[in-house]
């Protein structure tokens, strides 16, 4: 899906940059082409800014989302989820990342939270990113603890992981 979203703007790297940085930040495209998250607008000239374009770019790439029925059923659809990740060593919490070879392989979750849930430490969020919306996906797990060095060891020998970062 996410090549086929990118594919739509593939002529302009400028509109495929506004798409990303909507996808990656959950947020929506309105009736009037405001980018909003929920019910809070936030302005074009602040995305645009963001990331290194000018506001024009950020318009023309909400009117053409709007003018797309497939793009326009996605963009009014989408919502962000508030992450822990960013507030993990605010509040005493561990990050564990995982990437994967294959992102479709089925129960790539169940086993890494398994491992953790077998060893009794608590998970407070996971937060899976998307293989249709995301070039190198990841599976984030934050839990209430320190992660012991034996289980990255039991994660990391899982047959699809290519990585483990803590």
């Amino acid at each position: 899906m996410f090549d086929e979203i990118m594919g739509k703007f593939e002529g302009s790297p400028s509109q495929q940059e506004v798409i990303r940085l909507l996808l990656e930040r959950g947020f929506s495209v309105n009736d009037e082409g405001r980018v909003v998250s929920g019910g809070i607008e936030i302005p074009n000239t602040g995305i645009a800014r963001e990331i290194g374009v000018d506001r024009r770019v950020v318009d023309s790439t909400t009117d053409a989302i709007l003018e797309d029925p497939e793009l326009r059923r996605i963009f009014q659809n989408i919502s962000s989820i508030p992450s822990l990740m960013d507030l993990a060593p605010v509040l005493d919490l561990a990050v564990l990342t995982v990437w994967v070879e294959d992102e479709t392989e089925p129960g790539i979750v169940a086993d890494v939270t398994s491992a953790i849930a077998d060893r009794d430490i608590s998970i407070r969020q996971i937060i899976s990113e998307d293989p249709e919306f995301t070039d190198d996906p990841k599976c984030y797990v934050v839990t209430d603890g320190p992660l012991p060095g034996e289980l990255l060891v039991t994660i990391r020998e899982l047959p699809y992981v290519r990585k483990v970062e803590f």
